[in-house]
Protein backbone atom coordinates (compact mmCIF):
# COMPACT_ATOMS: atom_id res chain seq x y z
CA UNK A 1 0.00 0.00 0.00
CA UNK A 2 1.43 3.27 -1.42
CA UNK A 3 2.16 5.56 2.25
CA UNK A 4 0.22 9.06 1.99
CA UNK A 5 2.91 12.52 2.60
CA UNK A 6 0.99 14.79 4.57
CA UNK A 7 4.12 16.83 4.59
CA UNK A 8 6.05 17.79 1.28
CA UNK A 9 8.90 19.87 1.50
CA UNK A 10 10.23 20.79 -2.00
CA UNK A 11 13.61 22.65 -2.73
CA UNK A 12 13.28 25.03 0.51
CA UNK A 13 15.97 27.91 0.68
CA UNK A 14 16.32 29.96 3.48
CA UNK A 15 19.46 32.22 4.22
CA UNK A 16 21.33 34.58 6.53
CA UNK A 17 22.91 37.81 5.80
CA UNK A 18 24.15 39.01 2.11
CA UNK A 19 27.35 39.06 -0.10
CA UNK A 20 30.52 37.03 0.64
CA UNK A 21 28.53 36.77 4.16
CA UNK A 22 25.92 34.80 2.81
CA UNK A 23 25.26 31.77 4.47
CA UNK A 24 22.57 28.31 3.89
CA UNK A 25 20.58 27.58 7.36
CA UNK A 26 18.58 25.77 4.58
CA UNK A 27 20.09 24.82 0.89
CA UNK A 28 17.80 23.39 -1.05
CA UNK A 29 16.05 20.55 1.06
CA UNK A 30 13.50 18.36 0.19
CA UNK A 31 12.09 15.85 2.25
CA UNK A 32 8.17 13.88 2.82
CA UNK A 33 6.27 13.14 6.03
CA UNK A 34 3.97 10.49 5.57
CA UNK A 35 0.67 9.82 7.59
CA UNK A 36 1.45 8.39 11.07
CA UNK A 37 5.62 8.79 10.66
CA UNK A 38 7.98 9.02 13.77
CA UNK A 39 10.00 10.93 11.75
CA UNK A 40 13.87 12.14 13.21
CA UNK A 41 15.55 14.70 11.97
CA UNK A 42 18.78 13.95 13.12
CA UNK A 43 22.04 16.64 12.99
CA UNK A 44 24.31 18.56 14.32
CA UNK A 45 24.25 21.92 16.31
CA UNK A 46 24.00 24.67 12.88
CA UNK A 47 22.80 20.81 10.40
CA UNK A 48 19.71 22.84 9.79
CA UNK A 49 17.38 20.63 11.53
CA UNK A 50 15.57 23.43 13.62
CA UNK A 51 15.39 25.77 11.02
CA UNK A 52 13.41 23.27 8.94
CA UNK A 53 10.82 22.60 11.79
CA UNK A 54 10.35 26.03 11.89
CA UNK A 55 9.71 26.39 8.81
CA UNK A 56 7.24 23.36 8.73
CA UNK A 57 5.76 25.07 11.91
CA UNK A 58 5.16 28.11 10.34
CA UNK A 59 7.26 29.95 13.07
CA UNK A 60 9.93 31.28 10.26
CA UNK A 61 9.47 32.21 6.48
CA UNK A 62 11.54 31.00 3.90
CA UNK A 63 13.22 32.85 1.07
CA UNK A 64 11.99 29.91 -1.62
CA UNK A 65 10.68 26.26 -2.06
CA UNK A 66 7.04 25.08 -0.97
CA UNK A 67 5.53 23.56 1.96
CA UNK A 68 2.48 21.88 1.84
CA UNK A 69 1.16 20.29 4.53
CA UNK A 70 -2.17 18.09 4.08
CA UNK A 71 -2.15 19.21 0.49
CA UNK A 72 -1.85 23.15 0.98
CA UNK A 73 1.64 24.93 0.28
CA UNK A 74 1.79 27.35 3.48
CA UNK A 75 4.69 29.45 1.81
CA UNK A 76 1.77 31.12 0.45
CA UNK A 77 -0.50 32.09 3.09
CA UNK A 78 -0.79 35.44 4.29
CA UNK A 79 -0.50 36.11 8.61
CA UNK A 80 -3.71 35.00 8.97
CA UNK A 81 -3.80 32.17 6.99
CA UNK A 82 -1.17 31.03 9.12
CA UNK A 83 -2.43 32.10 12.19
CA UNK A 84 -5.18 29.37 11.76
CA UNK A 85 -2.48 27.14 10.57
CA UNK A 86 -0.38 27.47 13.74
CA UNK A 87 -3.64 27.23 15.63
CA UNK A 88 -5.23 24.41 14.15
CA UNK A 89 -3.21 21.77 11.62
CA UNK A 90 0.34 21.47 13.68
CA UNK A 91 1.39 21.19 17.50
CA UNK A 92 4.37 22.31 18.72
CA UNK A 93 6.77 21.50 21.53
CA UNK A 94 9.79 23.26 22.37
CA UNK A 95 13.25 22.64 23.83
CA UNK A 96 12.58 25.30 27.01
CA UNK A 97 8.92 24.83 27.17
CA UNK A 98 8.19 27.87 26.23
CA UNK A 99 5.15 27.86 29.02
CA UNK A 100 3.59 31.43 30.73
CA UNK A 101 5.39 31.21 34.33
CA UNK A 102 2.79 33.81 36.18
CA UNK A 103 0.00 31.61 34.88
CA UNK A 104 -1.35 27.94 36.67
CA UNK A 105 -1.09 24.82 34.66
CA UNK A 106 -4.26 24.78 33.46
CA UNK A 107 -4.06 28.07 32.31
CA UNK A 108 -0.93 27.57 30.16
CA UNK A 109 -3.23 23.90 28.13
CA UNK A 110 -6.17 25.98 27.37
CA UNK A 111 -4.68 29.16 26.38
CA UNK A 112 -5.03 28.83 22.68
CA UNK A 113 -8.42 30.03 21.12
CA UNK A 114 -10.68 27.01 20.31
CA UNK A 115 -8.68 24.95 23.09
CA UNK A 116 -10.62 27.02 26.35
CA UNK A 117 -12.57 23.19 27.22
CA UNK A 118 -11.16 23.02 31.12
CA UNK A 119 -12.59 19.33 31.08
CA UNK A 120 -10.59 18.30 28.19
CA UNK A 121 -7.75 19.89 29.48
CA UNK A 122 -7.95 18.01 32.92
CA UNK A 123 -8.07 15.21 31.21
CA UNK A 124 -4.92 15.68 29.24
CA UNK A 125 -3.40 16.86 32.22
CA UNK A 126 -3.86 13.61 34.02
CA UNK A 127 -3.15 12.20 30.70
CA UNK A 128 0.45 12.97 30.57
CA UNK A 129 1.07 12.43 34.53
CA UNK A 130 0.61 15.50 35.95
CA UNK A 131 -3.34 14.93 38.32
CA UNK A 132 -3.41 17.64 40.86
CA UNK A 133 -0.89 20.08 39.31
CA UNK A 134 -3.33 22.10 37.94
CA UNK A 135 -2.92 24.98 40.14
CA UNK A 136 0.47 24.62 40.11
CA UNK A 137 3.06 27.50 38.54
CA UNK A 138 5.22 26.46 36.18
CA UNK A 139 7.92 27.09 38.70
CA UNK A 140 6.82 24.77 40.84
CA UNK A 141 7.31 22.19 38.75
CA UNK A 142 10.19 20.10 37.13
CA UNK A 143 11.71 20.21 34.03
CA UNK A 144 10.08 17.04 33.06
CA UNK A 145 6.67 17.78 34.41
CA UNK A 146 7.03 21.92 32.56
CA UNK A 147 8.06 19.71 29.25
CA UNK A 148 4.52 17.37 30.06
CA UNK A 149 2.47 20.36 30.56
CA UNK A 150 4.25 21.86 27.17
CA UNK A 151 3.08 18.36 25.35
CA UNK A 152 -0.57 18.22 27.23
CA UNK A 153 -0.84 22.10 25.50
CA UNK A 154 -0.10 20.85 22.17
CA UNK A 155 -2.14 18.25 22.32
CA UNK A 156 -5.37 19.99 23.61
CA UNK A 157 -5.39 21.13 19.89
CA UNK A 158 -6.32 18.11 18.31
CA UNK A 159 -3.85 18.41 15.73
CA UNK A 160 -2.82 15.86 13.34
CA UNK A 161 0.68 16.61 13.43
CA UNK A 162 3.12 17.02 16.45
CA UNK A 163 6.36 18.71 16.30
CA UNK A 164 9.06 18.61 18.75
CA UNK A 165 12.65 20.45 18.75
CA UNK A 166 15.32 18.68 21.13
CA UNK A 167 12.02 17.71 23.62
CA UNK A 168 14.49 16.18 25.82
CA UNK A 169 17.14 18.40 25.09
CA UNK A 170 17.01 20.67 28.63
CA UNK A 171 16.25 17.43 30.60
CA UNK A 172 17.79 15.15 32.63
CA UNK A 173 17.83 11.33 31.44
CA UNK A 174 14.98 10.05 33.81
CA UNK A 175 12.80 13.15 32.82
CA UNK A 176 13.46 12.96 28.90
CA UNK A 177 12.71 8.97 28.73
CA UNK A 178 9.69 9.92 30.52
CA UNK A 179 8.84 12.59 27.74
CA UNK A 180 9.96 9.79 24.81
CA UNK A 181 7.64 7.24 26.77
CA UNK A 182 4.70 9.90 26.32
CA UNK A 183 5.62 10.60 22.54
CA UNK A 184 5.75 7.04 21.57
CA UNK A 185 1.97 6.63 23.42
CA UNK A 186 0.75 9.53 21.60
CA UNK A 187 2.38 7.93 18.03
CA UNK A 188 0.78 4.51 19.20
CA UNK A 189 -2.44 6.35 19.56
CA UNK A 190 -2.47 7.84 15.68
CA UNK A 191 -0.19 11.08 16.28
CA UNK A 192 2.27 11.69 13.05
CA UNK A 193 5.50 13.05 15.41
CA UNK A 194 8.56 14.52 13.32
CA UNK A 195 11.28 15.25 15.95
CA UNK A 196 14.48 17.08 15.64
CA UNK A 197 17.18 15.95 18.15
CA UNK A 198 21.14 15.66 17.63
CA UNK A 199 20.97 12.26 19.58
CA UNK A 200 21.41 9.15 17.52
CA UNK A 201 20.13 7.16 20.15
CA UNK A 202 16.44 8.54 20.48
CA UNK A 203 16.69 8.37 16.31
CA UNK A 204 16.49 4.72 17.09
CA UNK A 205 12.89 5.12 18.26
CA UNK A 206 11.81 6.43 14.67
CA UNK A 207 10.74 4.22 11.53
CA UNK A 208 12.42 6.45 9.51
CA UNK A 209 15.15 9.11 9.80
CA UNK A 210 16.73 12.01 8.15
CA UNK A 211 20.18 13.11 8.61
CA UNK A 212 21.02 16.78 7.93
CA UNK A 213 24.43 18.43 7.37
CA UNK A 214 25.27 22.12 6.75
CA UNK A 215 22.06 22.26 5.68
CA UNK A 216 21.37 19.85 3.44
CA UNK A 217 19.53 16.13 3.72
CA UNK A 218 22.51 13.76 3.22
CA UNK A 219 20.53 10.70 4.38
CA UNK A 220 16.96 8.99 4.39
CA UNK A 221 16.48 6.12 5.82
CA UNK A 222 13.66 3.36 6.86
CA UNK A 223 14.72 2.03 10.69
CA UNK A 224 14.37 -1.58 10.59
CA UNK A 225 15.07 -1.83 14.31
CA UNK A 226 12.88 0.30 16.11
CA UNK A 227 13.21 0.48 19.89
CA UNK A 228 10.96 1.36 22.73
CA UNK A 229 11.81 4.75 24.72
CA UNK A 230 12.19 2.42 27.55
CA UNK A 231 15.05 1.07 26.14
CA UNK A 232 16.75 4.85 24.71
CA UNK A 233 19.91 5.16 26.54
CA UNK A 234 22.11 8.46 25.72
Amino acid sequence: MEKKAIIEVRDLVKTYGEGEGLMYALNHVSIDVYEHDFLVILGGSGSGKSTLLNMIGAIDRVDSGSIKVLGNDIVKYNDKDLTLYRRNTIGFVYQFFNLLNDITVMQNVIIAPGSRDKERAKELIKRVGLEGKEEKFPRQLSGGQQQRVAIARALNKNSEILLCDEPTGALDDASGKQVLQLLEEIHNEGKTIVLVTHTREIASMANRIITMKNGQVVSVEENDHIIKASEVVW
